[in-house]
């Protein structure tokens, strides 16, 4: 890159953010530092600097050409919601002025909060919706070629305080996590340190296909996936697509992509081509992970809307074409202090050891504890295609350490009862980021100085994994601490409880191949359980275990955590139905004609031939099979019509779900496999449909 490109990205980052530095343009000195300690420390925001603020956010943005602000929050259909304001505010005289009055910067009432999913939280007739300001989240500027909005991110709840959003639960994991986090430290002597945070940096991988061909595949555009599709001649057979020179086309949108993303202070660091053609991905820096959540929500629509504006069509689907690699979001989540200090890297000495090994091992029990919620957090009906698929990691949750680490942990757990622990048996083999392999099969594998949980998928918030790792991880170290704070011997106590809990979670640890079929089974023997579908796994959110622990930090209460089981397993039941739907629709109305006029075409032809004498063994061949195909999938799509039909009498959510996961989707299966194979030989021009080497191939 050259110099005066290098000038430009510094000049443009964050140049669409209320930063410190904006701050201390349109407000005064002493309410820049009070607003910055306020947001460093978590503090409650006074009204009158809260006056002062919304006065300077209003003339920065209207100065940068803004007309209208909106709160912005992610209500949990796990999309962003706005609502845009204008600045005009009427004066007696009949003119206007432009404000941001105060209460709006705050909060804001959503008249229509029943229109999002609440899971029976929010009645229809009972519709307000609250939405409050979120100040350690920077509000920015939305610019598009429609204009420019100020956004200003917020939590959403019902009247009374009950969460309708993914933020703050999320905010409250991180209270957790931060609380937690300064009690173990001040145990090991840290009296720097004045907050705990989690920072994540998230790959994001997605598909980039021509939208022309996009806009002729009906399946695609209703669903985000192919529903039918042969398997191209060449899929990933050379690998040589990953990390391959860019076409100078994506190479254009990708750095659209960069520049609208650094404006908005999200430093995209990476970019290259995937493993599967036109599939793609890049990555942030890492940050804490309530900023870190919002600019990937930020990034997914940036990705769709310069897609589009490039001729393209971004798919985040975890799983839009069968037998080729899908998209994740692998999370990588690691525990920093407000000094700097990384608490899940080892240290330079034995001191640092002993304090890494205790956030490692409560990362262990935690996850080992409550897999299943951590599992349940990332399941979807999309998700539910991709894993155990190819790159993706099996629905098994297990942790990877790596063999020396691992090797390290069964030598510690073999002297539990040791009478004198000295600060040498602590001392950890030089591992660094680059003592561990990395396991591509693994669900959580540890890199030296983060854990990175690949089984989230491309299209989903990164919000409900990180809340579940942060509690899950909090209240393990809250456990070891209650057990230290009369210590009279620390690293003597601290040694047996740290042996204790690695043996009694040494399951977890898994090195091997997530793929192989022997590790389903050594999974079940070691009782960590290999429930693969998303129904199943939803009820995790309902567990007595799960209720117990997120309403014991305030994350959710049962009520929020019911809801959630029934909007995920509703959302769960509609896609397929969505998905069934338009298969019926693409059958009726394309491919059966088509099939049935090639083989109208072929019987016309073999009489003919027929009159001469001539050879018809290819058509007649050509055409049985048609024919049985095209009955075998009439047949199917009768049968789909029937388990739609049958699917309306149930009215349990778990059994409605459980039907399409186990009977309807295996009849999608049935008539794809009829649909696929009339794709490779029925006519071209009369298929009229886009084919996957006419989606993933064409230059």
């Amino acid at each position: 890159m050259s110099t005066k490109n290098n000038s430009n990205a510094s000049e443009v980052f964050a140049s669409n953010v209320f930063t410190s530095k904006v701050m201390e343009q349109y407000l005064s000195k002493d309410n820049c530092q009070k607003l910055n300690r306020i947001i460093s420390q978590g503090l409650e925001l006074d009204r009158h600097l809260a006056k002062d603020v919304a006065e300077a956010m209003k003339n920065w943005s209207v100065d940068r050409g803004a007309t209208h602000y909106a709160h912005w929050f992610v209500p949990l259909s796990g999309m962003t919601a706005e609502k845009h304001n204008s600045f005009l505010i009427p004066r007696n005289n009949g003119g206007v002025e432009l404000k941001l009055p105060l209460k709006s910067l705050i909060t804001g009432e959503e008249s229509d909060a029943s229109s999002f999913p609440s899971g029976g939280l929010r009645s229809t007739f009972e519709a307000r919706g609250i939405t409050k300001w979120d100040y350690t989240s920077p509000a920015f500027l939305k610019e598009d070629d429609s204009g420019i909005v100020l956004c200003i991110p917020t939590t959403f709840t019902s009247h009374n305080g009950i969460s309708l959003d993914k933020k703050q639960p999320l905010m409250s994991s991180c209270k957790a996590l931060n609380a937690a986090g300064l009690e173990i430290l001040e145990l090991f002597g840290d009296t720097s340190s004045t907050s705990v945070s989690a920072m994540v940096g998230a790959e994001q991988e997605y598909f980039l296909i021509d939208q022309e061909m996009f806009r002729q595949r009906k399946d695609l555009v209703l669903t985000g996936r192919t529903l039918f599709g042969s398997n191209t001649a060449k899929t990933q057979d050379m690998e040589n697509h990953y990390l391959g020179s860019l076409d100078e086309k994506v190479a254009i949108f990708m750095s659209e992509v960069d520049q609208a993303l650094w404006k908005l202070g999200i430093l995209s660091k990476t970019k290259h081509n995937e493993s599967a053609p036109r599939q793609y991905e890049l990555a942030p820096f890492f940050e804490e992970v309530n900023l870190a959540c919002d600019h990937n929500q930020l990034t997914m629509e940036i990705l769709k809307r310069v897609a589009r504006k490039n001729g393209f069509e971004c798919l985040l689907h975890e799983k839009p074409f069968r037998n080729i690699n899908g998209s994740g979001k692998h999370n990588n989540w690691s525990i920093r202090t407000d000094t700097g200090i990384n608490l899940v890297s080892p240290g330079k000495t034995t001191a640092e050891n002993a304090r890494f090994l205790t956030i490692l091992c409560a990362v262990l029990t935690g996850i080992n504890k409550h897999k299943d919620l951590l599992k349940a957090s990332v399941m979807t009906a999309s998700n539910d295609h991709r894993l155990s698929g190819f790159e993706a990691p099996p629905a098994i949750v297990s942790v990877y350490l790596g063999d020396q680490l691992t090797k390290f942990i069964e030598t510690f757990i073999d002297h539990p009862n040791r009478k004198n622990v000295s600060m040498e048996d602590f001392k950890l083999p030089r591992l660094g980021t680059r003592g561990t392999d990395r396991n591509r099969t693994s669900p959580m594998a540890f890199l030296g100085n983060r854990f990175e949980f690949r089984m989230l998928g491309s299209a989903s918030s990164m919000a409900v994994c990180n809340t579940v790792l942060n509690t899950i991880v909090a209240d393990e170290i809250f456990n070891i601490t209650s057990q230290l704070k009369n210590s009279k011997n620390f690293y003597q106590d601290l040694y047996k409880i740290l042996a204790k809990n690695f043996k009694a979670h040494f399951n977890i640890i898994y090195n091997g191949n997530g793929y192989s079929d022997e590790w389903g089974q050594e999974a079940e023997a070691r009782g960590i359980s290999s429930v693969n579908n998303a129904p199943e796994s939803f009820r995790a959110f309902i567990a007595p275990a799960s209720v117990k622990l997120l309403s014991k930090y305030s994350v959710y209460n049962e009520n929020e955590l019911l809801a959630r089981y029934k909007i995920k397993t509703d959302k769960y039941i509609k896609w397929a139905k969505i998905e069934t739907r338009t298969l019926l629709e693409i059958v009726h109305s394309q491919i059966l004609p088509a099939c049935m006029k090639y083989s109208g075409f072929l019987a016309n032809n073999i009489n003919a031939l027929k009159q001469v004498d001539a050879s018809v063994y290819a058509e007649t061949h050509v055409l049985k099979k048609i024919v049985k195909n095209v009955d075998n999938l009439y047949k199917n799509s009768e049968i789909l019509q029937k388990n739609l039909d049958q699917s309306n009498e149930i009215s349990d959510l778990y059994k409605k779900a459980k039907f399409f996961h186990e009977i309807v989707l295996d009849n999608m299966r049935s008539a794809r496999d009829n649909i696929d194979d009339l794709e490779k030989i029925v006519d071209r021009n009369l298929w009229g449909i886009p084919t996957y080497t006419d989606i993933l191939h064409r230059d």
